[in-house]
Order: C-alpha cells, then structure tokens, then sequence
C-alpha cells in the first residue's frame, strides 16, 4: 500500500471521529436545552453559591451533591469563553487557566454557573443558575495559619503553614518536629508583609519569640521580672514597637455542654521596643484590679485597642464557695491614646461597655482605614473559640455605633484579620460541624457590610469531608515568607542571636505617666 493510500484512510478516520464527536456534542447539547427544570439551586459542597468572590481567587472547585449518571457544568460571564465540564462523577474541578481568565477578565461582573445532569431515567434536568459575583477588590495573595489535630491539652503534628490563595501550592512555615514537639502560636506580621513578623514557641528548646526582621531572626525571652511571656501581638504601625497581652491561661473542662474552656486567671498589656530590646507599660494597661487582653492599634498608631474586665476576684460567687462564676466574666472594649514621638500615654476610654452590649468583647482588629473595629462578642470569658454564641461585630469609629455582621452562624465565628486593602476579612468558623474550625472569606464593604462567607478552596473539593485538622488564627499577608523552616529552627537552638529582654521600671514612674488617669475612665457617647 503507498503512503497516498495510508494518509486517505487515515484522514478518512480523523474526519469519522470528528463527524461521531459533533453528532454526540449536538445530541447532548439539544438534550440539554430540552432538559426539564427542577425549579431550584442545585446543593455543591462547598456552598459556594450567593457568594463575592476577589478576582484572583484560587479556582472553587465543587461536588454536586445531586445523585446523576452525567454531569455537565457552565460556568460563565459577561466577557470570554465559557468553561464547560462534563463527567459522570459530580466532582467538578475547574482547570486553573481558563479559570484565571474568565475571572481576570470580569472583574465586577457576575460568574455564573449552569449545572445539568442526567437522572437514571435518562432525563436531562436543569437547575436554576447559581449566581456569583467577582469583585474589583484582591485578596491579599497569601494565607497564614497553625494547623494540628482536634485535641485538648495535648498534641503531637503542629504547624505554621503558608497557602497561596491564587492557587493550592501550600507550604510549612516551621513545623514542631523540627523544635522537639513544642507548641508554636500568635504569629503576626506587620502590616500584612514578611519582612517583619513574629511567632511564639511554648516548651521543647524553651518558651521564647521568634522575631524576623529583614530576613535576620532572632529568638527573644520575654518575659522579665515585671511580665511572664508574652502572646497575643500586635504590631505597632511604625514597626519599631509591638504590644503584647500577658496572661495566665488555664485549660480546664466542664461535665456538661462544650467540654473546654480557658480561664484567665490574670493578665496585662506591654510593650516591647525592637530597637532597645526593653519592655514598657503604664498602669493604665497594667492595672492589678483589672486584666487587659488582646490589644490592637489604629493605622496611625495613635490609639491602643484592647479588651478588659475587671480582676478575678470580682467574680467569687459567694454561694460556691467563692468558685469563680465563669460565666460572668465579660470584658469591655477599651482604647488608650499614645503619642508614638513622646511614648506618653493618654486617657483611657471605655469604647464599648460590656453592660451595653450584653456580651464579652474580645479579638478587637482595626480596619487599615482605621473606620471600622472589628471584634468577637460571646457570652462570657476571653477566649471565645470555645464558645458556640461567639460571633463577628463591627464598631464604625466615625458613629460610634456597632453592629452584628450578616456572616455568622450558630456555631462559633471568631478570630478574624484583615486584608491589606481592608475589603476583605478571613475568620475561623465552626459552622460547619460545630468541632472543627476552618478559614472562611467575606467581602467587607465601604458601608460595614459583609457578604455572604466562602471556605477556602481547595484542589479536592472533598477533602474537608476526611480531613480531622484544625485550622486556627488565619493571617493575611501579601507575599510569601521567605525564610525557610530549617532557618527558623536552627534559630530557636541557637544562642548567637538569643536575647532576653530587659524591663524599663521608669515606664510606670510618674513622669512616664504624667498625662495619664489612671483613676479615669472617659465613657465615648453613642451617637
């Protein structure tokens, strides 16, 4: 046979392929435009249906959870080619390109998502679309969280970990077998960048703080004789300083209800200079009869954030013995003035009162506008991850006037951080199963409005069905850390760049505290 003769039978059975591909496309096409509709959204997991999502967002791959022998997927927009998926499995993974550019190039528009399947009569039925929309706004292009198993007071794998939200690829920030098991937390970067940022060790080569600055790291004992170890940072705007809370947490379990509780037996606010290694504080923040926790500041670092109640002591429920009636621990949200050239501290003011709101106020994170605080509102206590009524709130500082955000659930909805274009915020929610906390993402508007929250996407869609880890204290930050695991580990058992911080007792002395009250509490009207 010539070769003439084997390139015609050949093109002879390209175009019958192509003739059997165009026949069968146009019968499932004519199938679809006659399949009957069910008059309702179709049920994906995630729900990712009714949601804003930023227009650099990591695809949001699904399962239809609809029982089907086929399966056909749309999703379009305004501008573009659509995306099309057909399987017979329901698990719809968006193919990473198309999905970066139909988004890429609807920016403000709605995305939307067709879904058809073919029941075991051989109908094809129609759902009605589901409805998104891309916003103008980015996220920030990383996450930064701890993640470790479902335990109590013990654990065995812990982590810092890094993702990219533009797409799957996650890394290890430090892992704890590289620091003998202890346990790591309260990292927190300046400004939502990686060249200054910190994290804490508990246990294993020695209870300390891991600070990166400019790629150096150094690993800093903070406690001296006037505090015990510090946690809970926040990071002052000029990144020369960093307050801290100091507390004295203690676990413990209940018989009945939600098991796990942590108490706070007693707690204060410092500040740490970068600079001199030294720690100040005024009494204002350090005061014996009350405990301060979670601070904050403004964007132009003037004002300190923080929460309070008052000391232990005033809990005793004379009727038990003096036991501590937990449930009657509330904290106020509170601000202080500072004056970052002087390094005097103002007048304390009561923002939110307990009693106003009926609630423990705690996690207060000021807006990168400085507009807006948002806060974590529960029941009672200090640490409200515990908490099933723990939810969002939103303080707008022009009216003085908070609100309880449109995003909760019944289940706990706390610690929470923001873009650095303040128009997105990430949380950590239970409401999924009421155990297992995950990251969770809402558009935050102009208003203080949030829109409907969206979990973190994932390359298999179905992997928080089997996946038993936490994730806990989501940060955002824009650029990947840089530094490596190994890096940050030989710096824990190094002793090169070891310091211990030292205690300035003139911070508490009268001419540091000259413009302060300590007796005062100036009470913000509500508008």
């Amino acid at each position: 046979m010539s070769f003439n003769n084997y390139i015609q039978i050949a093109s002879y059975w390209i175009i019958l392929i192509l003739v059997i591909f165009l026949c069968v496309g146009c019968s499932t096409q004519k199938e679809v435009q006659d399949a009957k509709p069910v008059g309702r959204l179709p049920v994906i997991q995630p729900d990712y249906s009714g949601i804003v999502i930023p227009p650099n967002i990591a695809p949001l791959n699904f399962f239809i959870q609809e029982a089907g022998e086929e399966y056909i997927v749309r999703i379009h927009s305004k501008n573009g080619d659509p995306i099309q998926i057909e399987n017979n499995s329901g698990l719809i993974q968006i193919p990473m390109k198309q999905w970066k550019r139909l988004i890429s190039e609807n920016s403000g528009e709605e995305l939307i998502i067709d879904i058809y399947l073919k029941n075991q009569t051989g109908q094809w039925i129609s759902y009605n679309p589901i409805v998104n929309r891309i916003s103008q706004e980015p996220i920030d292009g990383y996450l930064s969280f701890r993640r470790f198993k479902s335990l109590f007071n013990l654990w065995q794998k812990m982590g810092i970990y890094q993702r990219c939200l533009e797409n799957y690829d996650e890394k290890p920030i430090l892992l704890n077998r590289l620091t003998q098991d202890n346990c790591m937390n309260c990292h927190n970067f300046w400004q939502n960048e990686t060249d200054r940022w910190l994290l804490h060790l508990r246990g294993g080569p020695g209870t300390a703080m891991l600070l990166v600055t400019d790629g150096e790291v150094r690993k800093i004992n903070t406690k001296t004789e006037f505090n015990g170890h510090a946690a809970y940072p926040a990071w002052h705007p000029s990144g020369e300083s960093i307050a801290f809370s100091v507390s004295k947490l203690l676990l413990f379990f209940h018989e009945v209800g939600e098991c796990r509780d942590v108490l706070d037996r007693s707690s204060d606010i410092i500040l740490y200079s970068i600079s001199s290694n030294t720690i100040t504080t005024t009494p204002q923040i350090s005061n014996p009869r009350r405990m301060e926790i979670w601070p904050a500041w403004s964007p132009d670092g003037k004002y300190l954030y923080f929460c309070s109640a008052s000391e232990l002591e005033a809990y005793a429920d004379a009727s038990r013995s003096g036991e501590v009636a937990l449930d009657k621990i509330k904290y106020d949200l509170m601000r202080i003035a500072y004056d970052p050239l002087t390094h005097i501290w103002g007048n304390l003011e009561t923002v939110i009162s307990s009693s106003d709101i009926g609630l423990s106020i705690t996690e207060p994170r000021v807006s990168p506008d400085g507009r807006f605080v948002l806060f974590t509102a529960a029941s009672y206590s200090q640490f409200p991850i515990y908490i099933q009524s723990a939810d969002l709130y939103v303080l707008d500082v022009r009216t003085n006037r908070w609100k309880k955000l449109e995003l909760n659930s019944d289940k706990a909805d706390s610690f929470h951080s923001w873009s650095s274009n303040g128009r997105w915020i990430v949380f950590s929610s239970k409401r999924e199963d009421g155990l297992f906390t995950k990251p969770y993402f809402s558009r935050f508007d102009s208003s203080g409005s949030t829109s409907k929250p969206f979990v973190l996407p994932q390359e298999n869609p179905l992997m928080y069905e089997a996946y038993l880890d936490i994730y806990n204290a989501p940060e955002f930050t824009k650029e990947p850390v840089r530094i490596s695991p190994q890096d940050l580990a030989a710096a824990v058992f190094s002793e090169q760049n070891a310091l211990s911080a030292k205690f300035d007792s003139t911070s508490v002395s009268e001419k540091a505290v000259s413009k302060t009250n300590s007796a005062e509490q100036v009470r913000i009207p509500l508008k």
